[in-house]
């Protein structure tokens, strides 16, 4: 059985005093028999100091991007080893803010990809697509895409590594969420098209949803088979929006 992971992306917010006060909120309310994986991906700069806030709570940590080069005269850039260094268990790979605002394009994702895989880091690998592509109708042939550069770059064992996040571009950061059938519809057929592949994986590879999921509509959504978790953005920075998520999960 799949165990639910619900992250939180932070993405470029916070400030000490405020990381402080939201990591409080959600140490104090986080039951430890909690079942769902609960996991936070600060700003990098931010990592060490979460990681000192974390302590014994059953909280994992993770970053948002990773270089796609292991060291070297790359200014600005951060590799795999070093978030690991400072307690990274997981990464963000192939946001759709990376692939639109930076152009990374699928084979670069591929390769971030198996980077995260060598620094002994679990990548969330994220696919999905934009308004025009969903009304186009070729939603699927956009994630299926996203997904097969990874697949074709590193092999589809390297999947059994691998979670997936599901991100429609177009709910995210809009306030508007797919439905809980079109979200499973979506994942369903990512979990299809894996199935092809290797039944096994798919069978045991984590799909997240991360389109706008929050308190109000977790409960349903987390409730289709094929959703195994969230990833959170703006909700992920209200400690009590984020905790009712994970309990909701758990």
């Amino acid at each position: 059985m799949r165990t639910k992971l619900i992250a939180g992306n932070w993405k470029m917010h916070g400030s000490k005093p405020f990381i402080e006060s939201l990591m409080k909120g959600m140490t104090e309310q986080l039951d430890a028999s909690l079942e769902s994986d609960v996991l936070v991906c600060p700003p990098t700069i931010y990592i060490p100091f979460v990681e000192s806030l974390i302590g014994d709570h059953k909280i994992a940590l993770g970053g948002q991007n990773l270089s796609e080069q292991a060291q070297g005269a790359y200014t600005g850039e951060v590799s795999g080893d070093m978030l690991k260094d400072n307690g990274c268990q997981y990464v963000i790979v192939g946001h759709s803010e990376r692939r639109s605002l930076y152009g990374e394009m699928d084979v670069l994702v591929a390769h971030k990809v198996g980077k995260a895989i060598e620094s002994e880091l679990t990548p969330i690998l994220c696919v999905g697509e934009t308004l025009e592509q969903r009304e186009k109708g070729t939603t699927m042939q956009v994630v299926q895409q996203q997904l097969d550069a990874v697949i074709d770059a590193l092999g589809i064992d390297a999947l059994q590594q691998v979670v997936v996040a599901y991100e429609p571009v177009w709910a995210i950061g809009t306030g508007v969420t797919a439905s809980p059938e079109q979200a499973q519809e979506v994942h369903s057929a990512i979990r299809a098209h894996l199935r092809d592949k290797n039944a096994q994986i798919a069978e045991e590879i984590k799909i997240l949803y991360g389109g706008s999921m929050k308190a109000a509509n977790a409960e349903e959504l987390l409730a289709q088979p094929d959703i195994d978790g969230g990833l959170i953005g703006g909700a992920s920075l209200k400690a009590d929006e984020f905790i009712a998520i994970c309990k909701i999960a758990g």
